[in-house]
């Protein structure tokens, strides 16, 4: 379910999501037009030098030669003034720019954080790539160059043209006339294109690439493996193939009307050599006539280049109209429900979790995940969950933490239902260690100290001491200032997980859960990580998710879940005794711990 869509549009609404007052950007676009009037300066300059050089031609009249160093002065004056005016315009504009997209970005990125897991996993990440990089970085250029452009560009504009209509109407018609003909060839185009959705469907394709390219880089050892190529991965070539024939279909629909467009606007001098000549020939001994079809014949080309800049800023407003909807799209998806700030949340009682008839079912399924799920895990000890791939396990731990909101029933925290803790306080109560351990490229130091921001370097190592992980962190080249990740060291899985252990000891919360901790951990180091582990875990409520079944076995309670249901629960030995699914497991894991790999011909004598 998505929230009221804003009213705001464009650059307002932009404002609106970042916080930033316009008035840096008014000044800018104050500066930028006093800039251009400036730079309108050395063509009167130049119109009054030639004024006085044909007079002296055509009548013999003395040169005013201070006059004339007056004006040459001026102009000069004009153009220092003009640059010196555009770069602090520039300025202004740059850092407001970078201040309205830095705002975004944490808006979109703190939004996304309030947003159910769900929307993560469904959307594709490409789309939130899209939408915080290329998006943003848009919105960028458009404040920090193109929209200063247009102001500058529509100023020089109107000053040519009010010198152009003072100087001579027909000649300034004949200049106007080109312009109006040719914008209104590519207004044609532009309305076409809006019509057929081109912009959304530009967009969207981007989006699509950026998701498959991802999975591309991400799948890029099995695709080295089987020996593929990119047109193997049908996903990634068939996006990109898209894009392909959709630009060309573009450029196809664009090419009639931007042709006509640049072949009017750059032919202005065409339209103004006739009409002057018509001019001159009812008048030739008209020195100041002369004079002002030199100066047409010099403004006229002029005021094609600014107009070619009116053009690109027409598609700029399109391309960051569909840019800002975009991200109000992301910013229009409801969080999950908080209690308001006011007052203190409930207290807990103690940190037992209780299931109470919970259901759940993924909005883009709809079929149910879990069924009328009971059970109540007790501070202190471990509740285990077994049971076949896809049971639903992982989903009830998600659920602890409310990376999705249950569809039926209540999950208890010590009395308090969940819904009812601000987000914040639910997750200060938590420690996770999933199977897939996420680190982030930056020192091994500050990825332990996510566990607990702040926390001193004794602090840290006596956490990595815990998870066995302090030895092999001490042998890498800059210790715990060694940086993970690209220009730094790749860690294997176990010591990755191991890593992953250790922001959980600094993090000490009350409430664990283990999902596979020590999947990745050799005969070696498993020992030594259950050790962690069983420190970590003390007076707790552990909820452990394991295919390992030994790990497991001395849990308080062990619930066995299938097809999202519970359909066994106690202790290993009492499960075992019932024969049911867990004996199994049980009996599988037991059998599959002495496979080995042997000779077929040596097992067929045997």
């Amino acid at each position: 379910m998505k929230q009221t869509t804003k009213t705001k549009q464009g650059i307002p609404r932009l404002l609106e999501i970042s916080g930033e007052k316009p008035s840096p950007f008014v000044a800018s676009i104050l500066l930028s037009t006093l800039g251009t009037l400036c730079q309108l300066v050395p063509f009167l300059a130049v119109y009054q030098v030639m004024a006085a050089l044909l007079a002296h031609a055509a009548t013999g009249a003395a040169i005013d030669t201070a006059a004339m160093l007056r004006w040459a002065l001026v102009g000069l004056a004009g153009m220092a003034s003009g640059y010196v005016l555009a770069y602090l315009s520039g300025m202004l504009a740059h850092t407001f720019a970078y201040r309205v997209i830095c705002g975004v970005r944490l808006k979109v990125a703190a939004h996304i954080g309030r947003l159910p897991l769900g929307y993560v996993t469904n959307n594709a990440i490409g789309k939130i790539k899209q939408v915080l990089e290329a998006d943003v970085e848009q919105i960028e250029a458009f404040l920090a160059h193109q929209l200063p452009d247009f102001v500058s560009t529509v100023v020089m504009l109107e000053g040519l043209f009010v010198i152009m209509f003072s100087q001579n109407v027909w000649l300034a018609l004949a200049c106007l006339l080109p312009i109006v003909v040719g914008f209104g060839c590519q207004l044609v185009v532009m309305l076409k294109i809006l019509k057929s959705g081109g912009l959304k469907e530009n967009f969207d394709a981007l989006e699509k690439i950026n998701a498959s390219s991802i999975q591309y880089v991400q799948g890029m050892p099995s695709i080295k493996i089987f020996g593929q190529t990119v047109k193997s991965f049908r996903k990634f070539y068939d996006d990109i193939v898209s894009y392909r024939d959709f630009t060309t279909r573009m450029t196809e629909m664009i090419r009639p009307g931007y042709v006509c467009f640049r072949v009017f606007v750059l032919s202005v001098a065409t339209f103004i050599v006739p009409v002057g000549l018509l001019l001159f020939l009812r008048q030739p001994a008209d020195v100041a006539f002369v004079t002002t079809f030199l100066f047409f014949l010099i403004l006229g080309p002029a005021a094609a280049t600014p107009t070619l800049k009116l053009r690109s800023f027409s598609e700029s407003m399109n391309v960051i109209g569909e840019g800002v909807r975009r991200v109000d799209a992301v910013l229009a998806e409801k969080p999950l429900p908080e209690p308001r700030a006011e007052g203190a949340h409930p207290q807990m009682q103690g940190r037992d979790i209780a299931f109470h008839n919970v259901s759940f079912a993924y909005e883009a399924e709809g079929r149910p995940v879990l069924d009328d799920v009971s059970f109540v895990a007790k501070q202190g000890e471990i509740t285990a969950l077994v049971g076949p791939s896809g049971a639903g396990k992982s989903t009830i731990a998600a659920l602890i933490s409310r990376f999705w909101d249950v569809t039926g029933g209540s999950i208890e925290i010590g009395g308090v239902d969940i819904r009812a803790l601000p987000m914040e306080a639910l997750m200060a109560e938590m420690s996770f260690v999933f199977q897939e351990s996420v680190l982030f490229s930056d020192t091994i130091f500050n990825n332990i100290a996510l566990g607990a921001p702040g926390a001193s370097q004794a602090q840290v190592e006596a956490a990595a001491k815990a998870a066995q992980c302090h030895d092999f962190i001490r042998a890498l080249p800059d210790g715990y200032q060694t940086r993970i990740g690209d220009g730094g060291v790749y860690l294997s899985g176990g010591e990755q997980q191991r890593l992953a252990i250790a922001r959980a000891i600094l993090k000490n919360a009350p409430i664990l859960v283990l999902d596979e901790a020590t999947a990745f951990a050799d005969a070696e180091n498993e020992h030594a990580m259950q050790q962690a582990l069983a420190a970590l875990i003390k007076d707790k409520t552990v909820i452990m998710i394991a295919h390992r079944l030994k790990t497991i076995a001395g849990a308080a309670q062990i619930l066995v879940v299938n097809e999202g249901r519970i359909c066994e629960r106690g202790t290993h030995d009492a499960l075992l005794k019932q024969q049911g699914l867990y004996a199994s497991l049980w009996a599988a894991s037991s059998d599959a711990a002495s496979w080995t790999i042997g000779n077929a011909k040596e097992e067929e004598a045997q």
